[in-house]
């Protein structure tokens, strides 16, 4: 309110604060990692009077440090920290995840080493960890670096987990994945492979020898469809299909094979499938907007050739002498929203049909393979517990063990459980998750970056996708390519140092520093400041806002 008698002419004054903001690229990680800090390090090399090579290999670092599989992450991350990119509005989100790829690809190619923390010393205490895929290695990891001696017990003859064995060859080399898994057990982890809780060990004898246990066994057991027909031979599980393949076990599919599924295995085994020669049909029981897979796969299993059947399911199996002959199917319609939040799948009576078949591969779900042992939690397939799986202090579960989900929340689940077993075990407080407060998006001027296309990476010739099954199909982008993508990045939230309010500020209210940092390009004098506001109207990147509700003045 004015006061009376004060002049018409009263205005508003604002003083600026330099706030820090939660951008969406790092809000959206699944695994963690600070994607702005890494990507801003690159992008204002020149800046922090830094090398290329000297940007590069300090932001590896800042993502090893929280992801040490980078190059695997570039290839299979669905990347939902790109959903939300503050670029898209203007002229296409940034490719974080080919930015992924070329540093991981980078540091592989310099022989970079994982980064331990400085100096750590020989802790006292035997780490257990059951399960060498995603979560299984990032706990490892994370324990190693910390000084812990840490054996990893494994019931397949390689690590890798899913990663190896649930994910084909064109979408992810086996090269990468035993080049970045091996840099992980050069810090000196012990690893027992063909050993199966269950079969060759028990829990309890593991408890005995190791202070702490991390289970992350995941969810590599494929579900039955549960359907009349389905014993007998021809029929597999997608995970199991997957995981022959990677083996370089041959599997005998024939001419006709029916995919059931709508996730990532099912478009994986689909597209493996075809690439062996086969006609392939996959059946899902909902639409193409439910379909839980990434949608870029679905469009090149389409462009391969699977035909999609949605809003269809089996109903049975039929056989001839125990050869498959077909599927029969019923058609669906969408009924009310169940507890997975997708409208649920309705059969229309009478709308059977079949489809010719050899063979029938199910990727409806898949589930932790317990191996006659008991959960963690009995009576339930997956290990519930509290938050971050600690199931009493010695015991800890994690990954896909807990319920399915993608490598980075694996990867970001192992980190935080090692992190907070640390301290419990050094009596320290536990490293602080709290976040930095959201970038509100108007703050964001897209007009003020100059307009830059998006990077297109590189792919094979969908003509020699399937003749060339094995080949990697996306390729990795040029550093030419990669310091342009690096340089769309608005740097939401945090100063990048673009000195619009050092020009603009007529009071010399904004002071060059002499030591720089992302973040930190310039100090800040109120005293000198006039409380105009215009800083804040100016700074692109929604570093600025102002410090306190408008103050008036006549």
């Amino acid at each position: 309110m004015i006061r009376p008698g004060a002049s018409p002419l009263a205005q508003a004054r604002i003083q600026p604060l330099r706030a820090e903001k939660q951008p969406p690229c790092c809000a959206g990680c699944a695994s963690g990692a600070d994607v702005r800090g890494w990507i801003a390090t690159i992008a204002q090399r020149r800046k922090l009077g830094l090398s290329d090579a000297q940007a590069f290999a300090l932001a590896w670092r800042m993502v090893t440090a929280v992801n040490p599989l980078p190059a695997v992450m570039g290839r299979i991350c669905p990347h939902p920290c790109q959903d939300n990119c503050s670029r898209g509005e203007k002229d296409g989100v940034v490719a974080i995840n080919a930015l992924e790829r070329f540093l991981g690809d980078w540091g592989l190619a310099h022989g970079l080493e994982l980064p331990r923390l400085e100096q750590p010393a020989a802790q006292p205490e035997s780490i257990g960890v059951i399960g060498a895929g995603p979560a299984g290695l990032s706990f490892a990891y994370q324990m190693a670096r910390r000084g812990y001696r840490v054996t990893v017990y494994e019931k397949e003859s390689k690590p890798g987990g899913m990663l190896y064995y649930g994910i084909p060859q064109y979408r992810l080399p086996e090269a990468v994945i035993e080049a970045e898994v091996r840099r992980i057990f050069d810090l000196g982890i012990d690893f027992r492979p063909r050993l199966a809780l269950g079969r060759d060990m028990e829990l309890a004898g593991l408890q005995d020898r190791h202070e702490i246990l991390f289970i992350a066994i995941g969810a590599g057991r494929g579900l039955r469809l549960e359907i009349p027909g389905e014993d007998g031979p021809g029929v597999w599980t997608g995970t199991e299909y997957l995981a022959r393949l990677n083996r370089g076990e041959p599997v005998a599919l024939g001419r006709q094979v029916v995919v059931v599924g709508g996730g990532n295995t099912a478009v994986d085994a689909a597209r493996a499938a075809r690439r062996d020669g086969a006609e392939v049909v996959l059946v899902y029981r909902r639409t193409r907007a439910e379909m839980p897979a990434i949608q870029e796969e679905v469009d090149d299993a389409i462009a391969e050739g699977v035909r999609i059947e949605f809003l269809a399911a089996p109903v049975r199996i039929v056989r001839d002498a125990g050869r498959v002959l077909a599927v029969v199917i019923q058609r669906m319609e969408l009924g009310e929203t169940d507890q997975s939040g997708r409208r649920r799948p309705v059969p229309v009576r009478g709308s059977e049909s079949q489809l010719a078949a050899t063979s029938v591969l199910s990727a409806v779900s898949q589930q932790p393979d317990w191996q006659g042992v008991r959960g963690p939690d009995p009576g339930t397939i997956w290990a519930a517990g509290p938050e971050l799986g600690d199931s009493g202090g010695r015991l800890w579960t994690g990954g896909d063990t807990r319920g399915p989900g993608i490598a980075g929340q694996a990867i970001s689940q192992g980190r935080r459980v090692a992190e907070l077993v640390h301290a419990r075990l050094r009596r320290i407080p536990a490293s602080d998750d709290a976040s930095l407060p959201p970038l509100p998006r108007q703050s964001i001027k897209p007009d003020f970056y100059v307009p830059m296309h998006p990077v297109v990476v590189p792919r094979k010739p969908a003509s020699a996708w399937v003749d060339d099954p094995d080949a990697e199909m996306r390729g990795t982008i040029t550093e030419e390519e990669f310091l342009q993508e690096i340089a769309r990045c608005f740097s939401c939230g945090l100063c990048y140092g673009c000195e619009q309010c050092f020009m603009y500020c007529s009071a010399g209210g904004f002071i060059l520093r002499e030591r720089v940092a992302p973040g930190a390009y310039f100090a800040l004098d109120l005293e000198r400041c006039q409380a105009c506001g215009k800083c804040i109207d100016l700074c692109p990147c929604g570093f600025l806002e102002p410090i306190s509700t408008p103050m008036r003045s006549a």
